[in-house]
Protein backbone atom coordinates (compact mmCIF):
# COMPACT_ATOMS: atom_id res chain seq x y z
CA UNK A 1 0.00 0.00 0.00
CA UNK A 2 2.82 2.50 0.90
CA UNK A 3 4.80 1.59 -2.23
CA UNK A 4 1.39 2.62 -4.17
CA UNK A 5 0.99 5.53 -2.62
CA UNK A 6 4.50 6.56 -3.16
CA UNK A 7 3.86 5.86 -6.66
CA UNK A 8 1.20 7.82 -7.11
CA UNK A 9 2.98 10.81 -5.52
CA UNK A 10 6.05 10.63 -7.90
CA UNK A 11 3.84 10.16 -10.69
CA UNK A 12 1.70 13.21 -9.69
CA UNK A 13 4.92 15.77 -9.03
CA UNK A 14 5.64 16.69 -12.42
CA UNK A 15 2.05 17.92 -12.47
CA UNK A 16 2.58 20.16 -9.64
CA UNK A 17 5.82 21.00 -10.20
CA UNK A 18 6.16 22.01 -14.06
CA UNK A 19 3.12 24.47 -13.89
CA UNK A 20 4.67 27.82 -15.37
CA UNK A 21 3.64 31.30 -13.81
CA UNK A 22 1.84 34.54 -14.94
CA UNK A 23 1.86 37.14 -12.54
CA UNK A 24 -0.84 40.09 -12.81
CA UNK A 25 0.32 43.36 -11.84
CA UNK A 26 -2.67 46.26 -12.16
CA UNK A 27 -4.95 48.00 -10.26
CA UNK A 28 -9.16 48.06 -10.96
CA UNK A 29 -9.11 46.90 -14.49
CA UNK A 30 -7.77 43.68 -13.82
CA UNK A 31 -8.84 43.14 -9.91
CA UNK A 32 -12.77 42.99 -11.10
CA UNK A 33 -13.87 45.57 -9.24
CA UNK A 34 -17.58 45.54 -9.10
CA UNK A 35 -17.67 42.35 -9.71
CA UNK A 36 -16.94 38.74 -8.30
CA UNK A 37 -13.10 37.72 -8.98
CA UNK A 38 -14.55 34.98 -10.40
CA UNK A 39 -16.07 37.14 -13.59
CA UNK A 40 -12.92 39.31 -13.76
CA UNK A 41 -10.50 38.76 -17.02
CA UNK A 42 -7.38 37.55 -15.08
CA UNK A 43 -9.41 34.50 -14.08
CA UNK A 44 -10.98 34.08 -17.56
CA UNK A 45 -7.63 34.08 -18.50
CA UNK A 46 -6.76 30.93 -16.43
CA UNK A 47 -10.20 29.46 -17.94
CA UNK A 48 -8.79 29.65 -21.47
CA UNK A 49 -5.26 28.51 -20.53
CA UNK A 50 -6.59 25.39 -19.35
CA UNK A 51 -8.54 24.98 -22.43
CA UNK A 52 -5.97 25.86 -24.33
CA UNK A 53 -3.89 22.74 -22.35
CA UNK A 54 -1.71 25.16 -21.19
CA UNK A 55 0.19 24.90 -18.06
CA UNK A 56 0.18 27.97 -16.41
CA UNK A 57 -0.64 29.44 -13.13
CA UNK A 58 -1.92 32.87 -13.13
CA UNK A 59 -1.52 34.52 -10.05
CA UNK A 60 -3.63 37.83 -9.73
CA UNK A 61 -1.56 41.00 -8.06
CA UNK A 62 -3.61 43.51 -9.12
CA UNK A 63 -4.99 45.85 -5.89
CA UNK A 64 -7.37 48.55 -6.88
CA UNK A 65 -6.86 52.01 -6.56
CA UNK A 66 -3.07 50.66 -6.97
CA UNK A 67 -0.70 53.25 -8.56
CA UNK A 68 2.71 52.58 -11.09
CA UNK A 69 4.63 53.71 -7.67
CA UNK A 70 2.44 51.24 -5.45
CA UNK A 71 3.50 48.75 -8.43
CA UNK A 72 7.12 49.35 -7.75
CA UNK A 73 6.72 48.90 -4.34
CA UNK A 74 5.57 45.15 -5.00
CA UNK A 75 6.80 43.51 -7.88
CA UNK A 76 10.29 41.83 -6.04
CA UNK A 77 7.49 40.52 -3.57
CA UNK A 78 5.90 39.10 -6.66
CA UNK A 79 8.36 37.98 -8.96
CA UNK A 80 10.41 36.18 -5.57
CA UNK A 81 7.07 34.46 -4.57
CA UNK A 82 5.87 33.12 -8.24
CA UNK A 83 8.54 33.41 -10.01
CA UNK A 84 7.18 33.95 -13.55
CA UNK A 85 7.68 33.35 -16.35
CA UNK A 86 5.50 35.94 -17.78
CA UNK A 87 3.89 39.16 -16.37
CA UNK A 88 1.39 41.26 -17.41
CA UNK A 89 1.57 44.58 -16.36
CA UNK A 90 -1.96 46.87 -16.20
CA UNK A 91 -0.59 50.06 -14.33
CA UNK A 92 -0.92 53.38 -14.49
CA UNK A 93 -3.98 54.57 -14.97
CA UNK A 94 -4.66 56.04 -11.33
CA UNK A 95 -1.55 58.11 -11.58
CA UNK A 96 -2.88 59.79 -14.68
CA UNK A 97 -6.32 60.11 -12.42
CA UNK A 98 -4.27 61.78 -9.93
CA UNK A 99 -2.70 64.25 -11.95
CA UNK A 100 0.59 62.77 -10.77
CA UNK A 101 3.36 63.77 -13.34
CA UNK A 102 3.88 61.57 -16.15
CA UNK A 103 7.84 61.36 -15.99
CA UNK A 104 7.25 59.36 -12.78
CA UNK A 105 5.08 57.13 -13.75
CA UNK A 106 7.23 55.99 -16.60
CA UNK A 107 10.21 55.78 -15.15
CA UNK A 108 8.36 53.24 -12.41
CA UNK A 109 7.00 51.30 -15.04
CA UNK A 110 10.50 50.83 -16.86
CA UNK A 111 11.84 49.91 -13.37
CA UNK A 112 9.32 47.28 -13.00
CA UNK A 113 9.55 45.87 -16.60
CA UNK A 114 13.52 45.99 -16.14
CA UNK A 115 13.38 43.87 -12.69
CA UNK A 116 10.93 41.59 -14.09
CA UNK A 117 13.05 41.25 -17.29
CA UNK A 118 16.23 40.48 -15.02
CA UNK A 119 14.23 37.66 -12.82
CA UNK A 120 13.92 35.98 -16.36
CA UNK A 121 10.08 36.97 -17.32
CA UNK A 122 8.74 38.04 -19.98
CA UNK A 123 6.52 41.51 -19.90
CA UNK A 124 3.71 42.55 -22.32
CA UNK A 125 2.99 45.65 -21.58
CA UNK A 126 -1.19 46.47 -21.19
CA UNK A 127 -1.56 50.49 -22.25
CA UNK A 128 -4.38 52.59 -20.16
CA UNK A 129 -5.99 56.22 -21.22
CA UNK A 130 -7.45 58.68 -19.46
CA UNK A 131 -10.21 61.02 -20.03
CA UNK A 132 -9.55 63.51 -22.13
CA UNK A 133 -11.07 66.67 -19.75
CA UNK A 134 -7.57 66.04 -18.47
CA UNK A 135 -6.25 68.69 -21.26
CA UNK A 136 -4.38 67.46 -24.31
CA UNK A 137 -1.25 67.82 -23.60
CA UNK A 138 -0.81 65.83 -20.48
CA UNK A 139 -3.60 63.33 -21.81
CA UNK A 140 -0.96 63.04 -24.75
CA UNK A 141 1.99 62.90 -22.55
CA UNK A 142 0.32 60.05 -20.66
CA UNK A 143 -0.70 58.19 -23.21
CA UNK A 144 2.49 58.40 -25.17
CA UNK A 145 4.07 56.64 -22.51
CA UNK A 146 3.36 53.11 -23.16
CA UNK A 147 4.52 52.80 -26.59
CA UNK A 148 7.93 54.36 -25.64
CA UNK A 149 8.59 52.04 -23.20
CA UNK A 150 7.53 49.11 -25.13
CA UNK A 151 9.83 50.39 -28.12
CA UNK A 152 12.41 51.16 -25.76
CA UNK A 153 12.51 47.92 -23.59
CA UNK A 154 11.43 46.11 -26.91
CA UNK A 155 8.69 44.47 -25.06
CA UNK A 156 4.97 43.54 -26.69
CA UNK A 157 2.25 45.64 -25.67
CA UNK A 158 -1.03 46.56 -25.78
CA UNK A 159 -2.04 50.60 -26.90
CA UNK A 160 -5.39 50.48 -24.66
CA UNK A 161 -6.65 47.50 -22.97
CA UNK A 162 -10.01 48.87 -22.87
CA UNK A 163 -10.24 50.15 -26.51
CA UNK A 164 -13.72 48.89 -27.60
CA UNK A 165 -15.33 49.00 -24.49
CA UNK A 166 -14.29 52.09 -22.53
CA UNK A 167 -17.18 54.01 -25.35
CA UNK A 168 -19.47 51.75 -24.85
CA UNK A 169 -22.26 52.45 -22.01
CA UNK A 170 -23.37 48.54 -22.52
CA UNK A 171 -19.70 47.38 -21.52
CA UNK A 172 -18.83 49.98 -18.68
CA UNK A 173 -20.26 50.54 -15.09
CA UNK A 174 -22.30 53.01 -13.92
CA UNK A 175 -18.74 55.34 -12.53
CA UNK A 176 -17.54 55.32 -16.52
CA UNK A 177 -14.51 54.08 -15.39
CA UNK A 178 -14.42 50.37 -14.91
CA UNK A 179 -15.54 47.78 -17.50
CA UNK A 180 -18.66 45.64 -16.15
CA UNK A 181 -18.69 41.88 -16.41
CA UNK A 182 -20.10 41.81 -20.17
CA UNK A 183 -16.83 43.33 -21.18
CA UNK A 184 -13.95 40.89 -19.58
CA UNK A 185 -14.30 38.11 -22.03
CA UNK A 186 -13.59 40.85 -24.88
CA UNK A 187 -10.71 42.37 -22.63
CA UNK A 188 -9.50 38.70 -22.00
CA UNK A 189 -9.13 37.98 -25.58
CA UNK A 190 -7.33 40.88 -26.34
CA UNK A 191 -4.67 39.92 -24.06
CA UNK A 192 -4.68 36.46 -25.33
CA UNK A 193 -4.19 38.03 -28.92
CA UNK A 194 -1.11 38.79 -27.44
CA UNK A 195 -0.42 36.80 -24.81
CA UNK A 196 -0.59 33.67 -26.49
CA UNK A 197 2.96 34.33 -29.17
CA UNK A 198 4.95 34.59 -25.58
CA UNK A 199 3.78 30.92 -24.34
Amino acid sequence: MIKVLVFIAIALLPSITTAKAIVVLGDSISAAYGMGVEQGWVALLQTKLKQEGLDYRVFNESISGDTSAGGLARIDRALTAHKPNIVLLELGANDGLRGLPPEQMQANLKTIIQRSQQAGAKVLLLGMKIPPNYGKRFVDMFYNIYPKLATELQIPSIPFLLEDVALDKDMMQADGLHPNAKAQALIMEKVWAQLKTLL
